[in-house]
């Protein structure tokens, strides 16, 4: 892989979402220097995708592992540890109170941010219905980020339909650091794929997103690298 020779807008993290490491390694290679964030989600999880994170970081980008950690506190606490000492930058675990409080605790110490995955961006009210919750996705949202400000980790992840209560709320609470990734993220024209509240970048930072989530509409486009320079320069304003 190569490495960056020019300063990337680090609010925009490309997902990972491939097969293999070697088809990651080859998207960061054509992508270049148009990007210095990463995400590496659970597809990559079983196929090398913490020697993936390594050489990225090695050779100067962050990282955000998208693992979404859900399991008995100790456990949950051992395993965030464990990823804290890989250097990375953001890790997900699912936004359950003694979850987050583990996790916080495991990362206490490291650079390791941790964010709460609070409802996913590819679910709908009837979903959540479905599931026997009888909250609205935003609704939800709002409870566990309340939960994730009382853990005491760093962010969450939420759609971008979430984003300014997100923002409004973390602000009340005295947390302006309180980190907002969102996925869901297309720009104008890109399609939608299974995402059902997604936002154009620029709409998504304007309602109080910190860092942006984009996969599809940078590898799937015929020149990733331009595709990510395009979305930069969408937000260069903002």
């Amino acid at each position: 892989m190569t490495q960056p020779n020019r300063k990337p807008d680090e609010r925009i993290i490309c997902a990972l979402d491939v097969p293999t490491t070697a088809q990651a390694a080859a998207l960061v290679d054509q992508i270049q220097d148009a990007v210095g964030f990463y995400k590496i989600g659970l597809q990559l999880f079983a196929t090398g995708g913490m020697d993936l994170a390594r050489d990225l970081k090695a050779e100067g980008r962050k990282v955000f592992l998208d693992w979404k950690l859900h399991d008995i506190g100790a456990t949950v606490e051992k395993a965030a540890a464990s990823l804290a000492d890989a250097g990375c930058d953001l890790l997900t675990v699912h936004a359950r109170p003694q979850v987050m409080a583990a996790a916080a605790r495991g990362v206490a110490g490291s650079n390791l941010k941790v964010l709460g995955v609070t409802v996913l961006t590819s679910l709908t009210a009837d979903d959540l219905a479905a599931d026997d919750h009888s909250l609205s996705p935003a609704e939800l949202v709002e409870l566990r980020v309340r939960q994730a400000l009382e853990a005491g980790i760093d962010g969450v992840v939420s759609s971008p339909h979430e984003a300014a209560r997100v923002k409004e709320i973390a602000t009340q609470a005295g947390r302006d650091d309180f980190l907002i990734v969102t996925p869901g993220v297309r720009p104008s024209g890109a399609a939608l794929d299974d995402q059902a509240r997604a936002a154009t970048p620029e709409t998504a930072l304007l309602a109080g997103a910190t860092h942006l989530v984009i996969g599809r509409p940078i590898t799937a486009a015929a020149d990733p690298r331009a595709a990510a320079l395009a979305v930069a320069e969408s937000i260069a304003l903002i």
